[in-house]
């Protein structure tokens, strides 16, 4: 094994586990940061494959908007932080959950590893520049409009939680 296929080996690891625990822990917040270090693991892979473009957008967009979306609105809806029994999911659901996830991945890897056995990164690939030019040429709308779209969710969110808590001041 050379350098760079233990490397993706160790980050795919990271993101693997760091996803897992994103969606079996019962915390809410946890899940959030778990997201935030499997998105930013999974930019680490695509910049050890050679793609530091799609690394640096998976960061901005994902790591840098979502998850921090993500953030404000349990801070905004004041969702509650530690366990709570209302909320909690039965331990049977969990596990049947897990079981699907696992199965669903069986399958997928079942189907795609062997018709991606034998693909290697092309030498000619697309450069940093090529790619850059394509998504900030020909898709910088799509880019704006996802741009406008989670500044319009949060500001959203913000205004609903001043809402609730304009309306639960008045009827102290």
């Amino acid at each position: 094994m050379t350098s760079r296929e233990i490397a993706f080996l160790i980050v795919g690891t990271i993101t693997a586990l760091c996803a897992i625990l994103a969606v079996t822990t019962k915390q809410v917040v946890h899940a959030a940061l778990w997201l935030l270090v499997s998105l930013g693991a999974l930019a680490g892979a695509y910049v050890v494959l050679g793609q530091e473009l799609v690394g640096i957008v998976q960061l901005l967009v994902y790591v840098g908007a979502i998850v921090v979306l993500v953030l404000f609105a349990l801070m905004l809806t004041r969702a509650p932080i530690g366990r709570h029994s209302e909320i909690d999911t039965p331990r049977w659901e969990r596990v049947l959950a897990s079981a699907l996830g696992g199965a669903t991945t069986a399958l997928l890897a079942a189907v795609l590893l062997p018709m991606f056995a034998s693909a290697r990164l092309a030498e000619d690939a697309p450069a940093t520049p090529a790619i850059g030019e394509a998504i900030f040429g020909t898709w910088v709308w799509p880019f704006e409009l996802l741009s406008v779209l989670l500044l319009v969710a949060l500001v959203t969110a913000f205004a609903v939680s001043r809402i609730v808590l304009h309306h639960e001041g008045e009827a102290s």
